[in-house]
């Protein structure tokens, strides 16, 4: 089915007509997108303290939990199988009850002595199952609301997937540390934490079963398209290939976050390790709430000034302060290893530093996907731009954690400031419009 033709099936199905604030769409847009972000940050952040709390080394951590990120990549390869195969509104609710029944699985394997091969199986159902659902709820999103609707429910929706991540990365983390800090068992403390979050979704993809709408233009591909939307399907991608200037354009979604990509798995290690061993030593609740919860609210902010600055100015004014505002903050860390300071609020503060920075650098690397996505099969193309963006991060993320067991944290934070030069060297070489992003450009035009 065409977008045109889907815009107009949704028209002539039950949204039509609606107000942007009509009461049915606050049922299920907010919850639809705690769905879509909570497992996605349990999977990809808060597994990284659930493993070193559980004594995995470093290494270790930082390999698998880099894998377990592959299915967001590769999530274009199987969207077709979503569009043709039933309805996304099935789609959504069985993928959250297979979530739910993935979380509770690894709430039961958690004590066991094959917890580390069984927790991965489920990590890797969950992630798939997850990436799934973002398909699904995407196109749903999309299907069920019209054009006014979606422009209203925009900002909601990426509020209520942010919320969903400080849910998922510092609520859930902050339980699971105050019940070991009060019963002294770790395990224990996981299995609370990942049962309650089966309960959620479970309840949630029950709700989503009875709540949802039902589109007229929900529905499922015949098997003459099929064939026709693999054929367009592959076109879309080979289209993608054949953009001007492709080959920074890769490079830039690749190495503009190289260093982050190192940093991000090793940060949470780093605060939960034992001073003698070169990090902070903070418990499980303090790095739920310093940099799981206080980080993310920083690095929102971040994001948020930096679109206002961009919609005033154009993202080419304000690239170059974007690239260095985002990198060179990565030194606090080198400080925090070398200084070691015990207080929370200074920690804190350095933190927070470098989250606003990384949100506010990341502005120019969310809207230069856009850029890179515009003209035709814009959709599909933005699709393989986040693909693109994920790979980026699992494979530099794969080998940080041996690296830093090699050479230490202090050497480790070093070596991933000097990563940042790739950053800069593909920012360089990207074409970019003057007046890109900038507001009222779209109307000056017209």
């Amino acid at each position: 089915m065409s977008h045109s033709t889907a815009r107009l099936a949704a028209a002539a199905g039950p949204t039509a007509g609606a107000s942007p604030v009509s009461g049915r769409l606050w049922r299920w847009i907010p919850t639809l997108y705690l769905a879509e972000g909570i497992p996605y940050s349990i999977v990809v952040s808060a597994s990284v303290v659930f493993y070193k709390s559980l004594g995995l080394s470093n290494a270790r951590i930082a390999l698998y939990t880099s894998w377990l990120s592959l299915p967001w990549v590769l999530k274009p390869l199987w969207s077709p199988v979503v569009d043709i195969l039933k309805t996304r509104r099935l789609w959504i609710w069985l993928m959250e009850f297979v979530i739910g029944a993935g979380f509770a699985a690894i709430a039961l394997t958690v004590p066991g002595e094959g917890f580390l091969r069984y927790s991965l199986l489920f990590f890797c159902l969950l992630a798939f199952s997850s990436a799934t659902h973002d398909i699904a709820a995407d196109g749903f999103y999309i299907l069920a609301t019209t054009e006014a609707e979606q422009s209203f429910f925009s900002g909601i929706r990426n509020t209520f997937f942010r919320v969903a991540k400080i849910c998922g990365q510092g609520l859930l983390v902050m339980l699971a540390g105050k019940i070991q800090q009060q019963t002294g068992r770790t395990a224990l403390a996981w299995q609370v934490a990942f049962g309650l979050a089966a309960v959620f979704f479970l309840l949630l993809a029950t709700y989503h079963r009875f709540i949802l709408p039902r589109p007229w233009s929900d529905r499922p591909g015949s098997p003459d398209s099929a064939g026709r939307f693999l054929r367009e399907c592959f076109g879309t991608f080979g289209g993608f290939f054949l953009k001007p200037k492709i080959v920074p354009l890769l490079l830039f979604l690749l190495f503009y976050r190289f260093g982050e990509a190192q940093l991000d798995k090793m940060v949470q290690p780093f605060l939960l390790d034992a001073r003698h061993a070169g990090g902070l030593g903070l418990t499980m609740k303090q790095v739920g709430f310093v940099y799981n919860t206080l980080g993310i609210l920083m690095l929102i902010l971040g994001g948020v000034v930096g679109g206002v600055l961009v919609s005033r100015h154009g993202l080419r004014a304000w690239l170059w302060p974007m690239v260095f505002i985002m990198h060179l903050p990565d030194a606090v860390f080198i400080y925090l290893s070398c200084a070691q300071p015990e207080g929370l609020p200074l920690i804190g503060a350095g933190i927070a530093l470098e989250q606003f920075g990384y949100g506010f650098g990341f502005t120019a690397y969310m809207l230069y996907m856009i850029y890179i996505a515009r003209g035709r099969h814009q959709t599909a193309h933005y699709a393989m731009c986040t693909g693109f963006m994920a790979l980026g991060l699992m494979v530099p993320g794969m080998w940080s954690g041996a690296l830093q067991e090699a050479i230490g944290y202090r050497h480790f934070f070093a070596w991933v400031l000097l990563a940042t030069v790739p950053g800069f060297v593909v920012a360089a070489l990207i074409p970019l419009e003057a007046d890109f992003g900038k507001k009222g450009r779209e109307a000056d035009r017209a």
